[in-house]
């Protein structure tokens, strides 16, 4: 029998984080509340309100182990809706700092759905939970506190309905899962807290992603393609299966270097990649769509753990708590990281401790935030804090790279650490240091077979 320590909490906000979230409140509140200001569609089609669900989103394989756990069987279910699996090595063509890198059997699963069709599937699961509501069209205005304001006793919002007047859901607990717009901010201001500091990193990426009917030209075997921006050359791109027979191709661009979304120019953006592979799959390829673009000018961490005050009753997560670039597809796995966090201090009772709760939020965060920030600091236009710690990541991980291009050994270590499975530390473990220094000494340097070449005679033919 489950034992709740409150009989109401209200989620602000359905996307991946709230959902989530709404999944571990459900085991100790009784009643659960999820609204958002959006239409939610009954199928899987992008939302208005959240532009980046068209583009390129891959829930690395420690995300995936999460949503298993909180949806037993949940893997199965995608896959048997046609979500396409794929071994994340294996499987995949990856050329970071400008190496292919090899293609072991790794065993890191990954089910290759679309953002669309994977918060369908996480909403569906949601909205069966006891207890467990979810209201679309309804905005959140600003929070309800006690009298001393020490506590936060609900949330006004407003239903987009004609005639629809502002009222209060009273709430035990209120979290805010609005994303990057979060007001939560503002909203503690207004209560006579202090807003917290931001750590910011400025990349002005860019995206442009067009989606086009299976199969993919010049794959094989193959389910994906990932060609990773360097300094040298900001431009990057990624291919990936969906379900429903179609693929997607994202190309992206760092520091201002936007990709077009005229048809002729996404081509001709794709021809200019270091790696032939995108061009040659979308050149003859059957587009279901036109070109859609996406701007994301900066990371943001919001320091809420630093606050010296915090209301009880209130707390923040997903993109509203820190929002990482998302060319390291790390944004989903980390708000299923922060859900596991939440249901931890849900099992401690008799609620959660704001403060407490931000700073174990703060450990979930610190080694993607680490690894994103780091690599966007390896670009000399971006401005940020180049550490020790940091110089010496952005020397050792090309090296790494280079090494991986002819080691599967190195190349699975590095791409399980980006998948958040093992640690970055794991990296500089003698066993894997001896192994780079034996692939750089001397230098491989560039050759024919492991290096990806700046322009591949292929792209041009006819």
């Amino acid at each position: 029998m489950t034992t709740h320590i409150g009989h109401r909490t209200v989620v602000l906000g359905a996307g991946i984080a709230g959902l989530l979230a709404a999944r571990v409140l459900s085991e100790a509140y009784s009643q659960v509340i999820v609204v958002d200001h959006d239409h939610l569609p009954a199928n899987a089609v992008p939302r208005r309100c959240v532009p980046q669900g068209r583009h390129t989103h891959v829930l690395i394989e420690r995300g995936q182990q999460v949503l298993e756990e909180l949806f037993p069987g949940f893997t199965a279910e995608l896959i048997g809706q046609g979500a396409p699996t794929l071994d994340n090595v294996r499987d995949v063509r990856w050329c970071l700092s400008g190496y292919r890198f090899p293609q072991p059997k790794s065993g890191m699963t990954v089910v290759s759905a679309s953002r669309p069709f994977l918060e369908d599937r996480v909403r569906a699961r949601v909205s069966e939970l006891p207890g467990v509501t979810i209201v679309d069209r309804c905005e959140s205005l600003g929070l309800v506190t006690a009298p001393n304001r020490h506590r936060v006793t609900g949330v006004r919002v407003v239903r987009h309905a004609d005639g629809s007047a502002e009222e209060v859901l009273d709430a035990d607990l209120i979290v805010d899962a609005t994303g990057r717009g979060s007001r939560a901010p503002r909203w503690l201001t207004e209560l006579g807290f202090e807003q917290p500091a931001e750590d910011k990193v400025h990349v002005g990426l860019g995206y442009a992603t067009r989606i086009y009917r299976a199969p993919a030209a010049g794959l094989g075997s193959d389910l994906g393609v990932v060609i990773g921006p360097t300094p040298d050359a900001p431009r990057g791109g990624a291919l990936q299966m969906l379900e429903g027979d179609r693929f997607l191709v994202t190309l992206m661009g760092m520091l201002g270097d936007y990709p077009p979304t005229d048809p002729d120019g996404f081509l001709d953006f794709a021809r200019s990649l270091r790696l032939p592979d995108l061009c040659v799959a979308i050149r003859g390829a059957d587009p279901i769509e036109q070109p859609r673009s996406f701007r994301f000018p900066a990371s943001i961490r919001r320091r809420y753990e630093r606050l010296a005050r915090l209301p009880a009753g209130f707390l923040v997560t997903g993109d509203g708590f820190c929002s990482f670039n998302p060319i390291y597809a790390q944004g989903m796995t980390v708000a299923a990281l922060e859900a596991i966090t939440l249901r931890r201090h849900l099992n401690r009772g008799p609620e959660p401790d704001a403060r407490a709760f931000f700073r174990d939020m703060s450990k979930v965060v610190d080694v993607p935030w680490r690894l994103s920030v780091g690599a966007d600091l390896a670009f000399p236009e971006v401005v940020g804090d180049r550490n020790l710690g940091v110089r010496i990541a952005n020397a050792y991980i090309p090296r790494l790279h280079a090494a991986a291009a002819h080691d599967p050994v190195l190349a699975t270590a590095f791409l399980r650490v980006a998948a958040l499975i093992d640690r970055p530390e794991r990296l500089m473990s003698p066993g894997n240091m001896l192994r780079v220094l034996r692939q750089n000494l001397p230098h491989p340097g560039p050759t024919a077979r492991h290096r990806a070449p700046d322009q591949a005679s292929e792209v041009n033919a006819p």
